[in-house]
């Protein structure tokens, strides 16, 4: 009895030890090719080195059309930094035109169209989802939020510039 105890605790702690420390790797954001809405290519790739917020929307989200000045905001603040913004539209009605939608919102970042794969790669269940990529490309933080007065969106950016 009293060996198959230390037995049992052993293993346990075996298994919270790999946990924790599988807890503080940082998973690698999978890259992704997709096209703008202009038809021109668009992958992650694209800006290895640089921080990157990517965001996943749909033109007919209303939460994610109050995230976006918030991310606007993170990005202009950190420019000097590199911060850039990558947006994924997915789930979206037909016809929809997303970079216009953006471009209405006096938005400039760029969106991919036709994301529903890649945003089942990334395991987006629903918009907005946020992620935040270092240098190395490296997820540091995912929202699902559109509460703007998170003090977390700005952590999540000063993390990804270091």
């Amino acid at each position: 009895m009293k060996t198959t105890l230390i037995a049992i605790l052993t293993s346990l702690t075996l298994l919270l030890i790999a946990t924790a420390s599988h807890a503080n790797e940082l998973e690698t954001a999978p890259n992704w090719n997709l096209e703008t809405q202009a038809d021109q290519p668009i992958s992650l790739a694209q800006f290895q080195g640089k921080p990157v917020i990517l965001h996943f929307w749909a033109t007919w989200c209303p939460y994610c059309k109050k995230l976006q000045p918030k991310l606007v905001e993170m990005q202009k603040k950190y420019a000097q930094d590199g911060v850039v913004i990558v947006a994924i539209s997915f789930n979206e009605d037909e016809g929809a035109m997303p970079q216009d939608m953006l471009n209405a919102r006096g938005h400039a970042f760029m969106t991919a169209i036709n994301g529903d794969n890649v945003a089942t790669q990334y395991g987006v269940k629903g918009t907005p989802t946020t992620f935040y990529i270092n240098k190395a490309g490296q997820v540091v933080f995912k929202s699902t939020s559109s509460n703007i007065n998170d003090p977390r969106i700005e952590l999540a950016v000063k993390e990804i510039i270091k």
